[in-house]
């Protein structure tokens, strides 16, 4: 069969799907593409730790020969995603990102890639993190042993972190959607910087075991993807109770898409969130907040509650990211690590006294309260995704966009609290980089942020933007 023109690399999941079970496309000659792709472009931007080319069309034969004989396992069937490499995949190595652990293999899945593999979908790469997920205080771009994160869209510049491979390689056509994972930033930054949508569950939504730990009470898993609506597709999956984790919950995800498109939503914008921003980012802002007129009610000025989030995520990340690699710590092979703040960055976590731990955990309570009194009124609150287009390669973080700041830290309250966010990109700013806005709601509002995410892409043509790198 002939290689599959390059339009398909960047057609949706919902899309693919339609083709794959109307046998337009070959889950085979679409996983043959990608692999090409991984292996062609994915070493140019930094995105890729491990093509697993054997396995890919291993699953992609299986999901042919099923398709053939009727037997239709859903919207996932035959599609091709990469996974973060801090999820478990046996007998393939999980490097963490970092040298020390660049040769670690695991005997099995975990639970997200077996719930993937039940849904029939096809898995052809661990894509590269910022070492250990960015736990010991990384200030550079130059952060795991694959080198730099690059976004396709303009590849001197960062494609976030600490999921830089999910959002390189999703934005590039390099897979059809990605996992990644959220300490404080970790999913809406990438998405951010490399122009996807990305979705971030309320804490315990998705299954953690077989994940890397940085963070037990923040840690969180979910979809990098082109649209809103296949992250409900991804969430549909992999969402829902894991007697492995202690922490999931009973709540599959269920989206309503017939009563999302009738309903007319109630959405609040964050005051002070566009004070300190990139004029490219405020203006591409406002304009999305035009579009978000004409099926939200849009409350302006919003009051956000005043908490130390920054302080208090810095400290449990500090406290328990020094308790998951103490053996690394004790153990003299934190000097291995690729940037310097990480060699050292260790060790000042595991100073962190036992009081201001405590203090930060005491804090979480009365911070959850208020969010969610807050959130209560909304359907969702809105905010630029990030204040900033995305940071060149090569200076330290703090030496770039001076004055930059983006307002109140609804980053760091969200994952202290617990709540989901979808980010979606909503124009271009300083030297062709996207822009994005993120939807952000009260625990467990998942799939109204993906249906208010749906419905503005419907009116839309971000997410159909392509970057530069083919």
């Amino acid at each position: 069969m002939a290689p599959l023109p390059e339009d398909f690399f960047f057609l949706s999941v919902a899309e693919l799907s339609k083709k794959i079970q109307a046998k337009q496309i070959s889950p085979v000659t679409l996983a043959e593409g990608t692999l090409e792709r991984l292996e062609r472009i994915g070493p140019t931007l930094g995105a890729v730790v491990t093509v697993t080319r054997d396995l890919a069309l291993r699953e992609a034969r299986a999901a042919e020969a099923e398709i053939a004989a009727g037997k239709w396992r859903g919207p996932l069937h035959g599609i091709p995603y990469g996974v973060k490499d801090l999820l478990a995949t046996k007998g393939i190595p999980t490097t963490w990102g970092a040298e020390p652990y660049r040769n670690q293999v695991f005997d099995e899945d975990a639970t997200v890639v077996k719930r993937l593999r039940e849904a029939g979908a096809v898995l052809v790469g661990k894509l590269a993190m910022v070492e250990l997920a960015g736990g010991f205080g990384y200030n550079n771009a130059d952060a795991s042993f694959t080198g730099p994160g690059r976004t396709p869209w303009n590849t001197d510049y960062w494609s976030g972190g600490s999921s830089s491979g999910p959002g390189a390689a999703t934005a590039a056509g390099l897979v059809a959607f990605s996992i990644g994972s959220e300490t404080s930033g970790s999913i809406i930054t990438p998405a951010a910087f490399s122009g996807v949508t990305g979705f971030r569950p309320t804490y315990g939504r998705v299954s953690r075991h077989g994940a890397m730990a940085l963070c037990w009470t923040l840690d969180k898993l979910g979809p990098i993807c082109r649209t809103a609506e296949d992250c409900g597709l991804v969430m549909a999956v992999i969402a829902g109770k894991d007697p492995f984790d202690s922490t999931s919950v009973t709540r599959p995800y269920r989206a309503d898409a017939e009563s999302a498109k009738s309903k007319r939503f109630r959405v609040g914008v964050i005051k002070g969130t566009t004070e300190k921003v990139q004029p490219e980012v405020r203006k591409n802002f406002e304009e999305s907040l035009k579009v978000l007129r004409t099926f939200c009610d849009v409350v302006p000025d919003v009051e956000f509650p005043e908490f130390p989030y920054g302080a208090a995520v810095g400290t449990i990340v500090s406290a328990e990211g020094a308790s998951a690699f103490r053996d690394l710590i004790e153990g003299g092979r934190a000097k291995e690590l690729k940037v310097p703040n990480d060699r050292w960055g260790g060790y000042a976590a595991s100073m962190t006294l036992a009081v201001d731990y405590i203090q930060a955990m005491r804090l979480r309570a009365p911070m959850k309260r208020a969010l969610d009194g807050l959130y209560a009124k909304f359907d969702a609150l809105v905010s630029p995704s990030r204040a900033s287009v995305a940071y060149p390669i090569g200076p330290d973080f703090d030496k770039v966009y001076p004055g930059i700041s983006g307002g109140p830290s609804v980053i760091g309250a969200g994952n202290l609290a617990g709540q989901p966010a979808l980010s979606v990109l909503n124009g271009f700013g300083e030297n062709g980089l996207p822009t994005a806005f993120q939807f952000t709601g009260r625990a467990f509002s998942d799939e109204t942020l993906v249906a208010l995410g749906t419905a503005w892409q419907a009116r839309t043509e971000w997410h159909r933007k392509r970057p530069p790198t083919g």
